[in-house]
């Protein structure tokens, strides 16, 4: 059984390195509920793994590196429903 991703998704880079020869990213994938968590990380890491690697591959082809790529999954409760997540998410450009 595969389930879709949910709709309330929020994916930060919060770290970008890069050097002659590689690039070292880390990114955080935020979800608004615990059991949106479960779904992206799948059933033994599964889903997650799946999609660092196509997008570590992806990004090997766009910038012609090798790509270490580092994706956290986290709960940030209603983040949707706050003004200051959305700004900070650059919903809200001033």
């Amino acid at each position: 059984m595969t389930k879709e991703v949910p709709y309330s998704v929020e994916v930060v880079v919060e770290q970008f390195k890069e050097s002659d020869k590689a690039i070292h990213i880390h990114a955080v994938i935020y979800v608004d509920r615990e059991s949106q968590k479960g779904i992206i990380i799948g059933h033994q890491g599964v889903a997650l793994k799946k999609v660092s690697t196509e997008a570590r591959k992806a990004l090997e082809k766009f910038f012609q590196k090798r790509i270490y790529l580092e994706v956290f999954v986290k709960v940030d409760k209603n983040w949707r429903n706050s003004c200051q997540r959305l700004d900070a998410y650059g919903y809200n450009p001033s």
